[in-house]
């Protein structure tokens, strides 16, 4: 999975655009006793609750599939087997097995299993007084790390604007996107990989067997993610497996147009390298052989290739995604839904040398190059150095173009897409750091303490919150779930939020933590380059 042919190279991709940094108390379990009263009847078994501190209920660690081990290791998930007699539902599932990257993960590195596909259901009342809109949540960390579990997603207000939240697990790495000729042979789709798309799918269809009996409105289901969850959500806009699954969607910092998604054969090229780097026979005996290796041994054996671009990555396999995700949205045949997206203002970006940043945009460019290069004020002085002009609120010419490339211009352009369809869409971006992160701005991940009202007091997101803190969570938490309602994110008094399709403006929730339409398009002059020379890309690429 690239960003362009030869723009940045793979080990520097995961760093920059996908990982999602949360390092934030993510497996805290205070919670007030589990009673009888907080018993419901799943299409698994009945399962056994407990209250939340703040109100409602909780369900956690429900099982949606079959653990995905032994010879359900790279196969299509399976529905879980029902239970007998009540289940404790009071504790969260496995995180999946995955790698340790950085302090973000290394909680759910450390928890890790197979066994790992859970799903916890929040709700802010119980028993439930009437079926409330769902919003199905699908976690960052590059599809290679994180878990849907926590303080974050379940100790904050966002369920408290009266929706019932949906978390979940899903095969992350090696053992959620690993292709292979064999396994292409033995499946009857003739498809290999996207383990992971496939078990968000099966969770959804979860959802609209059961979240009713949670007080959940199985019509009105809203998927939203960050990060890789974003992408994942545009993805699954693409799929036929999933069209028609979920009524709305909320991508926050991510969009399948920034990565450029491996063909099957592709994919399948590097699933023969990481069996042959196993020292196993490339057919059926390889496969065979690789399934009865322990996961953490074949995570330290495989070492980059379980978790790294593009070894481990969704690919164009025919069945979970038959076409390129971008070539799909530019064509106007995503699924017909509201959309509401955007991105924070610095995300990932890199402070690179200014003969580093020339390079990569003359590669990545090519013949739109020069337009590039005006867009970002990189012009040489009277002696021919280039000096990079800083924004306040973008950084750099190289921490704006890293970050245009990989998050602002690949969102605008899903969101004008989208919008040209005629479907709703509406487009935001946020500008305000956490307090104490001031000098590295709004950066990714910045979004979640907002989104889910949880203000962590350890970790990557952690920060000196405070009143405008809370007026921004309350601002961004009304929109949201407005949205989740009926498609549309205003009201209550809201500032007016218009339409894409009425203006190609779009909201800023600003330093101050207001939220202020802008006056021109997200990143006018720099997205607009960009659309050329991906366009010729696009045509090229038919």
């Amino acid at each position: 999975m690239k960003i362009g042919r030869n723009a940045i190279s793979a080990s520097s991709l995961i760093a920059l655009a996908l990982i999602v940094m949360i390092s934030c108390e993510i497996h805290a379990q205070a919670a007030p006793a589990a009673t009888d009263a907080y018993i419901v009847t799943t299409t698994g078994g009945e399962l056994r609750g407990l209250a939340r501190s703040s109100g409602g209920a909780q369900f956690l660690g429900i099982p949606y599939a079959e653990p995905p081990v032994g010879d359900l290791r790279w196969r299509e998930p399976v529905p879980a087997k029902p239970w007998h007699g009540i289940r404790d539902a009071v504790r969260y599932g496995n995180p999946c097995a995955q790698p340790l990257l950085g302090d973000w993960n290394k909680i759910d590195a450390f928890l890790g299993r197979e066994d790992c596909l859970y799903l916890n259901v929040v709700t802010p009342d119980w028993p439930a007084k009437r079926l409330l809109p769902v919003m199905f949540w699908i976690h960052g960390g590059a599809n290679v790390g994180g878990s849907g579990g926590g303080s974050l997603y379940n100790d904050g207000t966002l369920v408290n604007h009266g929706v019932v939240t949906v978390t979940i697990n899903y095969r992350l790495g090696v053992f959620g996107f690993f292709a292979h000729p064999e396994l292409t042979r033995e499946s009857v789709h003739h498809a290999s990989g996207n383990y992971g798309l496939m078990d968000q799918i099966l969770a959804l269809h979860w959802v609209i067997d059961n979240i009713a009996r949670f007080g959940g409105d199985p019509h009105n289901i809203t998927m939203f993610g960050q990060s890789a969850g974003s992408i994942d959500t545009g993805i699954l806009m693409t799929s036929p497996l999933a069209i028609g699954l979920f009524q709305k969607a909320i991508p926050e910092s991510g969009a399948p147009a920034a990565v450029l998604v491996e063909t099957l054969a592709e994919s399948e090229k590097n699933g023969l390298g990481s069996i042959a780097a196993l020292n196993l026979p490339p057919g059926e005996e390889g496969i065979s052989a690789a399934r009865k290796i322990g996961a953490k041994e074949l995570m330290e054996k495989l070492g980059r290739r379980a978790e790294q671009f593009p070894f481990v990555a969704p690919d164009v396999e025919g069945w979970v995604i038959p076409e390129r995700p971008d070539k799909v949205f530019a064509a106007g045949q995503e699924a017909k839904i509201p959309l509401l997206i955007g991105t924070t203002s610095r995300e990932f970006g890199d402070k690179m040398p200014s003969d580093q940043l020339l390079k990569a945009i003359d590669r990545e460019a090519g013949d739109f190059a020069p337009n590039v290069k005006i867009a970002y004020g990189l012009a040489p002085d009277a002696q021919g150095n280039v000096n990079q002009p800083t924004d306040p609120l973008y950084g750099t010419s190289g921490q704006q173009w890293t970050a245009d490339i990989m998050f602002h211009c690949p969102i605008s352009s899903e969101a004008l897409w989208h919008s040209a369809a005629g479907n709703p869409t509406y487009e935001y971006e946020l500008d305000h750091a956490i307090p104490g992160q001031e000098a590295q701005g709004a950066v990714h991940s910045s979004d979640l303490p907002y989104v889910w009202g949880y203000f962590p007091k350890t970790g990557n997101i952690a920060g000196a919150f405070g009143a405008v803190d809370t007026k921004l969570a309350e601002l961004m938490e009304t929109y949201w779930t407005n949205f989740a309602r009926t498609g549309n994110p205003n009201g209550d008094s809201l500032p007016v939020w218009p339409d894409l399709r009425t203006a190609h403006t779009y909201m800023q929730f600003t330093e101050n933590g207001e939220g202020v339409m802008s006056t021109r398009p997200l990143r006018a002059a720099q997205c607009e380059v960009y659309r050329e020379f991906t366009a010729e890309k696009l045509k090229a690429s038919k």
